[in-house]
C-alpha cells in the first residue's frame, strides 16, 4: 500500500468512499475538492485522518503544492452530468479537459509515482458493439464523454512523452451510499432512492428499456486500490463493471419492492446524449488487476438502500 496520496474531488460520492477506504489502510490522506458538488459531511467521520484542502483543480499552483509530497495521486474531481455538460460545454472543458491537464502537469513536476484517472462509459457512446471491450472505437455523445476521452489521451501522452505512469478506469454506472441525490443531474439509482424514501414517484426517460451497468461504490473503490499498486498497467484503459446489466423499469422494481412502495414512475421524452444500452467486458479488469465485483445489484441496492432510508427526510 502506498504511504501518501491524493484524491481529487474527496468530499464527492465516489472520492469519500475512497478516501474512508484509505484511511481504514493507514495511508495518509490529503484531500482537494472546491465543494461544489461534494460535501465535508462526507468526510466527516474521518476528517481528523485527513490533510483537506479546500481548493479547485483549474488551479494549478494549488495543485502543486498539495502533491509535493505524494506518491499517488487519484484524480476523481469532474463535472459528472451528461445533462449539465450539453448545457454548459464550456464549463465542463475548463474543469474536466483542463482541470485533468493541470492534475498530469502538476503531478509530473512534483515527482507523483502513478495518477489513476477516474474515466467513463459515456467515451463509447451508442455504438451497437456490446459488451463494450476498450479496444473498441469510441463515439462521445455529450461534451461529458468528450472530456472524459481527452483526459485519457492526455493521461497515455504524459506516461509516453514524460514517463509519468497512468491508469484510466472507465466507470461505468456507479452507485452507493453518499450519492447526492438532489440534482436533477444525479445518477439514476440516488434519484430513484431518495423518491422511494419520500414517498413519491421518479420520471423515467424514454420507454425504460435502456440497459446499464451498474456498479458497487465499494467495488470501484477496491478497483482503484489496485490500479494504484499493480505492475505492468501504466498506460492502461480499463473498463470498472459488473459485465451485467438490467434495465431502468426493472431498476425502478427492485427499488420499489425494497422500499414498499407501489408508485407508477411518470414518463417523460428520452434525454439528448443518453445511451441507449451499456454492459461492460471486464475480462482486462479481472487479468490485469485481478478485480472481481463482488457485490450484486440486489446486495448493492440493499445496502444502498439502509443508507437512504437513515437519512432525515
Amino acid at each position: 500500500m502506498m504511504k501518501k496520496c491524493l484524491v481529487t474531488g474527496g468530499a464527492g460520492f465516489i472520492g469519500s468512499n475512497l478516501v474512508e477506504r484509505l484511511v481504514d489502510a493507514s495511508v495518509q490522506v490529503k484531500v482537494l475538492d472546491n465543494l461544489s458538488s461534494g460535501f465535508l459531511q462526507n468526510l466527516e467521520p474521518f476528517r481528523g485522518y485527513i490533510d483537506f484542502k479546500e481548493g479547485d483543480v483549474r488551479d494549478i499552483a494549488t495543485l502543486q503544492e498539495i502533491m509535493s509530497d505524494v506518491e499517488v495521486v487519484f484524480h476523481q474531481a469532474a463535472l459528472v452530468s451528461v445533462p449539465q455538460s450539453i448545457e454548459d460545454p464550456i464549463e465542463t472543458a475548463m474543469v474536466n479537459d483542463l482541470g485533468t491537464l493541470n492534475v498530469l502537469e502538476a503531478a509530473r513536476h512534483s515527482g507523483v509515482r502513478r495518477v489513476v484517472f477516474a474515466s467513463s462509459c459515456a467515451v463509447y457512446g451508442d455504438l451497437p458493439q456490446l459488451p463494450k471491450k476498450e479496444e473498441m472505437d469510441t463515439k462521445p455523445l455529450s461534451p461529458y464523454a468528450a472530456s472524459k476521452l481527452h483526459g485519457e489521451t492526455y493521461a497515455r501522452l504524459y506516461g509516453d512523452l514524460y514517463g509519468l505512469e497512468t491508469v484510466c478506469l472507465r466507470y461505468f454506472n456507479v452507485y452507493g451510499p453518499r450519492q447526492d441525490p438532489s440534482s436533477p443531474y444525479s445518477g439514476v439509482i440516488s434519484i430513484f432512492m431518495d423518491k422511494a424514501a419520500r414517498g413519491a414517484p421518479p420520471i423515467i426517460y424514454g420507454d425504460g428499456e435502456q440497459y446499464r451497468d451498474f456498479v458497487y461504490v465499494v467495488d470501484v473503490v477496491q478497483a482503484n486500490l489496485l490500479a494504484a499498486q499493480r505492475e505492468n498497467v501504466s498506460g492502461v484503459v480499463i473498463n470498472l463493471g459488473t459485465g451485467k446489466s438490467v434495465s431502468v423499469n426493472s431498476l425502478w422494481k427492485h427499488i420499489s419492492e425494497l422500499a414498499g412502495v407501489q408508485d407508477e414512475p411518470k414518463r417523460a421524452n428520452s434525454r439528448p446524449g443518453d445511451i441507449r444500452q451499456s454492459v461492460a467486458e471486464i475480462s482486462r479488469a479481472q487479468e490485469l488487476l485481478d478485480f472481481e465485483p463482488r457485490y450484486s445489484l440486489e446486495e448493492g441496492l440493499r445496502l444502498t438502500w439502509e443508507w437512504y432510508r437513515s437519512r432525515s427526510y
